[in-house]
């Protein structure tokens, strides 16, 4: 019997799909799709008239609520859920730089065990451009690029791809880039 060409243990990296697919006065949603056209999330982008707060929840394809980004003023912060609780607190994140074509995040992933260190990630890109790579430490975590076709010199930033590597909670990662691109 052959060996199988590719060991069972080999991770390869994953693409998703993002897709807005509804557009309000109060926000846009999006779904996303592997690279095969599976439904695997949601994301129900919201904003409310009586405050600046913004509000987005992934969902999983079965709508159960995964994590909840939150804008407030100091910043986003992510909560377990459709949970505003403290003690559910996923992440924080504050600005380091910020313009129309450049913009950097610093997320702060809290610890179940507060003498754990917090891992740290790194958001570099620019969100008008739907272009984002994520960073831990010195590697790469994902890549987010708009969906380019040959000859076509004007691109949609309604659809654009995020190519997440092995080893990472992707629906954290996921999270993270939708505060990176504001919600939008």
């Amino acid at each position: 019997m052959a060996e199988p060409i590719f060991p069972a243990t080999w991770e390869i990296p994953t693409d998703y799909i993002f897709r807005k697919y509804r557009v309000g006065l109060k926000g846009s949603d999006f779904k996303v799709f592997d690279a095969y056209g599976n439904l695997l999330y949601l994301i129900q982008c919201r904003s409310f008239s009586s405050s600046p707060r913004r509000v987005v929840t992934l969902l999983d394809a079965a709508d159960s609520p995964l994590i909840t980004a939150v804008h407030l003023d100091e910043g986003w912060q992510g909560f377990k859920g459709y949970s505003w609780e403290p003690n559910d607190l996923l992440f924080t994140v504050q600005k380091l730089a910020y313009s129309t074509f450049k913009t950097e995040l610093e997320v702060l992933v809290t610890s179940e065990n507060l003498r754990d260190e917090k891992q740290k990630f790194i958001l570099k890109g620019s969100p008008f451009q739907r272009s984002c790579t994520i960073y831990m430490g010195d590697s790469i975590v994902a890549q987010a690029n708009p969906l380019y076709k040959l000859k076509k010199f004007i691109y949609s930033r309604n659809k654009f791809r995020l190519t997440l590597y092995p080893g990472n909670d992707h629906p954290l990662v996921l999270a993270m880039l939708v505060t990176f691109f504001g919600g939008n």
